[in-house]
């Protein structure tokens, strides 16, 4: 690994941003503690939530760690086309007797407060989702200590993610969970992105800052091989999803692995952006006639995930998952650290006895 990742992690295991409560303080600090790097996701939460959960992590930690934070999004939406999908949605809202939210018109997320906190107490890392900063939001976090990464889905976006200042990137391959980290969003290329080796390798010849690489890793195998392939270091989401520590409900995290959801999907369906998740009756239904406008549609379908959830019914819940998925092992997180470093340790000594046979 590069000098300044090294001094973060011990091992190359980036535990990743997982927003809507996954990536909980207690994750991340288990991460931290067993020697990789985790990341608190600040997505979705309110400044002064995210710095709570900073002072919380800090107290239960005093390894390295990161925070994630969700770039803010161009309003580009089609108003009559949410209204639409609202009415679609009438019949589920009345099936779990609760209302449709309203769709929120700014995309921020908090942005500029939330980075005014982070410069102000600065954190070691700070990662960056749908987009990329300007150059003074670099510098403003390099003067204050603060490695910066920025996730990309194409070489031209680590091109400019490198141009912008960004001390290192991370490159989601399409096989990863959760939402497509594409700096804007455009529906007609849909499911056309490259997969993660592939990406490594043409983002690895076309920049010269650091690679993470991101996109359904499982296995200390897998990890060996992004690194084989030009990689610093992998960052695990779903890996660490059905982790004790991990804030996910229960039901996504018994879902991984139940036959009944045996593939993932891209879907717009409850977010209006394209994210990874399992295949379930939601997405069947209403995926297809999603429209492409985030975060409108995920404040729109936020009470009925909720209501899912509390119902108990995985069917109408947004289970994000990588492609990976059905490998996931219910294990301490500390513990899926120390077994990935070793089985990366144990693929590096297989590749090399059989070089020297």
């Amino acid at each position: 690994m590069s000098s300044v990742l090294t001094d973060l992690c011990r091992y190359p295991i980036v535990q990743a941003p997982m927003a809507g409560g996954v990536s909980c303080p207690q994750l991340v600090a288990a991460v931290a503690e067993a020697g990789g790097l985790g990341f608190l996701a600040a997505g979705y939460k309110t400044a002064d939530g995210m710095y709570n959960e900073i002072k919380q992590l800090r107290r239960l930690t005093g390894q390295p760690f990161g925070v994630n934070l969700f770039m803010p999004q161009p309003n580009l939406t089609d108003p009559s086309a949410v209204e639409v999908y609202r009415q679609q949605l009438a019949g589920e809202a009345a099936w779990y007797e609760t209302p449709l939210g309203d769709p929120d018109p700014c995309g921020d997320d908090g942005y500029e407060a939330k980075l005014a906190i982070l410069v102000e107490d600065p954190v070691p890392a700070v990662s960056f989702t749908f987009g990329c900063p300007t150059r003074d939001t670099f510098d403003a976090l390099a003067g204050v200590g603060t490695y910066t990464v920025v996730t990309v889905t194409t070489p031209e976006e680590a091109q400019t993610a490198q141009w912008a200042g960004a001390d290192a990137v991370c490159v989601q391959g399409i096989e990863a969970g959760g939402h497509q980290s594409t700096y804007r969003d455009d529906p007609q290329t849909d499911g056309t992105g490259i997969g993660l080796l592939s990406l490594v390798a043409e983002v690895r010849e076309t920049v010269q800052v650091p690679v993470i690489a991101a996109g359904g890793i499982m296995r200390g195998s897998q990890i060996a091989a992004v690194i084989a392939a030009g990689a610093e270091a992998a960052q695990l989401g779903t890996a660490f999803l059905a982790c004790p520590e991990s804030g996910a409900h229960l039901l996504h995290k018994q879902a991984l692995t139940n036959p009944l959801f045996a593939r993932t999907a891209l879907t717009r369906a409850f977010s209006g952006r394209p994210a990874r998740g399992l295949v379930n009756r939601f997405m069947r239904e209403h995926g297809p006639y999603a429209p492409a406008a985030y975060p409108q549609v995920h404040h729109v379908t936020s009470g009925l995930r909720k209501a899912a959830a509390k119902a108990g019914d995985a069917q109408g819940m947004a289970l994000w998952a990588g492609q990976g998925h059905r490998m996931a092992r219910e294990l301490p997180a500390g513990r899926l650290t120390e077994l990935l470093a070793e089985e990366l340790d144990a693929a590096r000594a297989a590749v090399s006895t059989r070089s020297t046979q």
